[in-house]
């Protein structure tokens, strides 16, 4: 455990890597809060410069080597670089005494998962994924609605890609919500998927367990990029739009739709989950990522399965995920 820092002490915490996540969602986040020392780390100096000018961010502040930007005295990380450095770069980081923050998926095969995970046991310090649809208001809404169906579909538009990577690095978010969802023990599982010339087309995952059915669609040629949630029980329904809407159904319709001045990191639980991490480094809190490794075990396991059998997937029963 980390000692807990005095109030109106700044929190030294390293940015790792700039690329299209860090600067759509974290960057004007995390340079909007109080009390942050951040300092910035990518090999792209121009990038590096560029964003560092756009966000103020002190010329001694920014990196191009991770040993550097350990030994300026960070206590806190958020990585953002591609998910085949996620194991290197969080093993130092780990090792070096620092609490991380990872996007999801901690890695391309659950071996690595694991292996960050104990390590992070191991050494004491938090690790978190960026599981932001758990923090999302629409999907906490639905957390609270009665659960007896719960269908998610999360779609995009002439996106084929090879399995393992469309699973952990898109279809996981699906997965993880599923898991986050269910009212009860997983026990058992199926999967459909369709592949052509190798690539992944779609793929439809139930999970059921006592009074509960979930299913998780995503098709990557749909013609359309969306992602939608409907949840129903006891006579009624609700349903999140896109994580901007949520309508509740119980005769009319009734529509809750997010306010014109909410922020879209906000609407989509990056802002939330952010400050949840922070929160916890700053108290001295440590975070585990046990509950995150079980939504990668069961990505693999969704892996296996489509490899190993190109037509129709049998269904797995009795296996306790949730």
């Amino acid at each position: 455990m980390s000692s807990p820092l005095s109030p109106g002490d700044l929190l030294p915490v390293g940015v790792i890597g700039l690329g299209d996540i860090a600067q759509k969602a974290y960057l004007p986040v995390l340079t909007g809060l109080p009390g942050l020392d951040l300092r910035l780390m990518t090999r792209d100096r121009a990038k590096l410069d560029r964003l560092g000018d756009t966000y103020r961010i002190d010329a001694a502040a920014r990196f191009t080597d991770l040993g550097e930007l350990i030994g300026s005295g960070i206590r806190a990380a958020f990585v953002h670089a591609a998910t085949d450095q996620h194991v290197p770069i969080v093993e130092t980081l780990l090792t070096a005494g620092i609490d991380v923050y990872v996007d999801k998926p901690l890695a391309y095969d659950l071996e690595g998962a694991r292996r960050l995970v104990e390590l992070a046991e191991r050494e004491g310090r938090s690790l978190m994924v960026g599981f932001n649809r758990r923090h999302a208001p629409g999907y906490v809404l639905a957390k609270e609605h009665a659960r007896d169906l719960i269908v998610l579909q999360k779609n995009r538009e002439s996106l084929a890609e090879a399995p393992r990577t469309m699973v952990f690095d898109d279809y996981v978010h699906v997965v993880d919500l599923l898991r986050f969802l269910v009212p009860g023990e997983i026990e058992h599982i199926d999967v459909r998927a369709r592949r052509v010339d190798g690539l992944l087309e779609h793929v439809v995952l139930t999970l059921a367990g006592e009074g509960f059915t979930a299913l998780g669609i995503m098709n990557r040629v749909s013609g359309a990029v969306e992602e939608v949630l409907e949840v129903s029980g006891d006579n009624t329904k609700r349903q999140v739009v896109n994580m901007a809407e949520v309508i509740d159904y119980k005769g009319q319709p009734t529509v809750r739709r997010r306010g014109d001045w909410v922020p879209v990191a906000r609407q989509r639980g990056i802002e939330q989950v952010v400050l949840a991490f922070l929160n916890a480094v700053r108290s001295g809190q440590t975070l585990d990522a046990w509950d995150a490794l079980r939504t990668h075990e069961l990505c693999e396991e969704i892996v296996r399965r489509i490899e190993s059998c190109p037509g129709r997937l049998p269904e797995l029963t009795g296996t306790p995920l949730a």
